[in-house]
């Protein structure tokens, strides 16, 4: 597999939550990523349209707006089939089976070395790439 460079990765970062958001997308550029946020799916899509270099999408399910993070989900892998997803969920019974195909799932509270690690495996970064943010656990 060819390792793709983290720093020309674009990861996109849905949450409602501010402080979680602002969190998440520090631990994704202290990893080496380039950190997109979006604080609701309208968001998310208007980002997705107007830059195709994202190559993650990280959302939560839960969210205000037009739609939750399942939805969204939906909805852009149906306006971008290779965008990789990872919905984070803290809520009983998440699984791909409700997601389009390909997806990740992560259970929050979720430890940043493993937003990290599946991001990395998504996209093919080089996991030796340390990390160097601090080891948040995510919740919300």
């Amino acid at each position: 597999m060819t390792h793709r460079f983290r720093a020309t990765s674009a990861i996109l970062v849905v949450e409602d939550d501010c402080l979680l958001r602002m969190l998440t997308a520090d631990i994704v550029s202290e990893a080496g990523f380039v950190a997109l946020q979006a604080a609701n799916a309208d968001e998310a899509l208007a980002i997705l349209s107007a830059r195709s270099a994202v190559d993650v999408l990280l959302t939560g399910v839960v969210m205000a707006g037009s739609m939750d993070g399942i939805r969204l989900a939906h909805e852009a892998h149906k306006r971008r089939p290779l965008l990789k997803i990872i919905v984070a969920s803290g809520g009983p019974g998440l699984s791909n089976a409700r997601l389009p195909g390909g997806c990740r799932t992560l259970r929050k509270p979720y430890h940043a070395a493993a937003m990290i690690s599946t991001i990395d495996s998504l996209i093919g970064a080089d996991p030796d790439y340390s990390l160097k943010a601090p080891h948040f656990f995510l919740d919300a």
